[in-house]
């Protein structure tokens, strides 16, 4: 309960749990396909898809599959950049009882060839330039490879012929929804990729937990299909279910781009923009001229608009919520954010792809409190424990402990990865690897990952911690600290910077302002500049790259 003149740490007017269908992923689009019919669901260089159509193709597309040999477990890799097609494959292949396998489209081929032997796919659906790519990875379980665009290739099959049924009736496939839906991979910023595996149970929940926090809704179930039940006010939550519109740029491979940039838009009725490379002055003008209701992505991308001239210009009235994950946003961007979007709900969440997408979410009702730098609380029917890493005991308020994860979204395990699993889930619980403080109001800080504190004379030393010092810096567009390991002392700070814009950097100033405000085992040894920073598709920076720089 929220006390008397107190803010409400949660969206108002939702309950504390909410109630799951037991269905599958295929009934969100078959739901969203009847509720919404003709209003568009994704577009893409200005040609629209609409509900029913997304829903129609999925129809024929798993009808295709199932005459084509796949059947119900089979695993499907799709390995394309975001498209309309994308999800049509994504839902077509689940209402055919097949697993779906995320992948990279920019994976180089013996990466490639890894991720399809492990997942043990049958069947690709890829471009024409992947199909190349498929071909020479040299994956022996691949019996079916379906092209979308481009002129075909020898062995394979046209993507269009598959969604030519409109009448196609779905093949019947098993109801358990506690059998693997997804198999997705981890984003490798640490170590190998392992491959995650999801039921449908698992993804549902997770797709409502968010779908319901953010559109102020709850779960209903009508005649099989998943649907949306809008509880919370128009004052509260001014964006109507069916009336949203946001530009992606999330990968879809990715959890974040899966779950909430597809799935939670489709459950909710919500319009996608396709933007197929980031270039800030057409994401911002396509943001305008749809009048986006909202603008989510991981921290680089806001970083980059905020530093854009059209940002200043462009009319974006329109937009009532911005959203950021991934990665940890700055504080310095979240106030910058908070200055451009005055009385725009600001939220950060929190998430990994062992908990199908998102932990914990800013609540994003507007009368709601949120915190500058906190990533939220834990959304619907989630338990978030801080223990201390070496003796796994719960740590009090305030202070440092490795998230622990208990909920209806967290994994099955690692495939084919038995230890790997033992060692993260226990006893219900998963153990993240991810370092955070609570406040008295439960609002969620992510420090730092375990696997990134650095210690420094046997003291820990957390890179976010100076990372934000330098991000405040005005001549700093973005910032990485690693660990350079020396023998006598363990961990020496590094920074890598970016400059922003043409300025120069004189790196000793920086650092004798950084260090300035650092006791004196945190200071910065050693800064590097950059032209960039090295970061996943999903936008979070890739440290083992850093660190590989050094050691080379």
């Amino acid at each position: 309960m929220t006390a008397a003149g107190t803010r409400a740490v949660r969206p108002v007017g939702l309950p504390e749990s909410l109630t799951y269908p037991a269905l599958p992923i295929g009934a969100v689009v078959l739901g969203a396909a009847e509720r919404y019919g003709d209003r568009a669901a994704f577009v893409s260089d200005e040609e629209v898809t609409t509900f029913a159509q997304l829903g129609a193709r999925s129809r024929a597309f798993a009808a295709a599959l199932a005459a084509s040999g796949v059947e119900p477990g089979d695993v499907v890799a799709v390995h394309l950049p975001n498209r309309p097609e994308y999800a049509v494959a994504y839902y077509g292949l689940l209402l055919a009882g097949a697993v779906f396998s995320p992948v990279n489209p920019l994976l180089p081929d013996d990466a490639l060839g890894r991720q399809l032997v492990d997942s043990g796919a049958v069947a690709v659906v890829t471009s024409d330039t992947g199909a190349d790519a498929v071909r020479r990875s040299g994956a022996p379980d691949v019996r079916l490879v379906i092209q979308v665009g481009g002129e075909l290739r020898t062995g394979v099959v046209g993507y269009e012929e598959l969604v030519a049924d409109d009448a196609a009736i779905l093949p019947e496939v098993p109801t358990d929804v506690d059998r693997i839906a997804h198999i997705a991979y981890t984003g490798g910023t640490t170590g190998v990729s392992k491959g995650v595996e999801l039921t449908h149970r698992n993804v549902v929940s997770n797709i409502l937990q968010f779908g319901c926090w953010i559109h102020g809704s709850v779960p209903e179930e009508r005649d099989g299909t998943v649907w949306l039940d809008q509880v919370g006010t128009p004052e509260e939550f001014p964006v109507r279910l069916g009336t949203g519109v946001t530009v992606n740029l999330s990968p879809w491979y990715h959890a974040m781009g899966c779950v909430g940039s597809m799935n939670v838009p489709v459950l909710a009725g919500v319009t996608t923009v396709l933007q197929h490379r980031f270039e800030p002055a057409a994401f911002l003008e396509a943001a305008e001229r749809h009048g986006a209701t909202s603008l989510s992505g991981a921290p680089t991308l806001f970083a980059a608009l905020l530093d854009h001239p059209d940002t200043a210009t462009r009319d974006l009235s329109t937009v009532r919520l911005v959203s950021s994950g991934a990665a940890p946003l700055s504080q310095h961007h979240v106030n910058r954010l908070r200055e451009r979007f005055p009385g725009v709900v600001v939220v950060e969440g929190y998430g990994l792809t062992e908990a199908t997408m998102g932990v914990s979410y800013g609540p994003t009702s507007r009368s709601s409190e949120r915190k500058v730098g906190s990533v939220g609380v834990p959304v619907f029917d989630t338990e978030v424990e801080l223990r201390d890493p070496d003796t796994l005991v719960p740590v009090a308020d305030g202070e440092r402990g490795e998230v622990w994860i208990r909920g209806p979204q967290v994994m099955q395990g690692y495939r084919n990865r038995p230890d790997d699993t033992a060692d993260v889930l226990r006893d219900g619980w998963l153990r993240t690897g991810d370092v955070a403080v609570r406040d008295a109001d439960g609002h969620l800080f992510i420090v730092d990952r375990t696997k990134d504190m650095l210690i420094y004379k046997g003291y820990n030393v957390y890179p976010r911690e100076i990372e934000e010092l330098l991000a405040r810096r005005p001549d700093v567009a973005a910032a990485a600290v690693v660990g350079r390991p020396n023998p006598d002392v363990g961990d020496l700070p590094v920074a890598f910077v970016v400059p922003r814009g043409a300025r120069a950097l004189d790196t000793d100033a920086l650092m004798a302002e950084v260090n300035g405000e650092l006791a004196p085992y945190k200071k910065i040894r050693e800064v590097h500049v950059v032209e960039s920073l090295p970061v996943s598709g999903a936008g979070k920076i890739l440290k083992r790259e850093l660190r590989e720089r050094l050691t080379a």
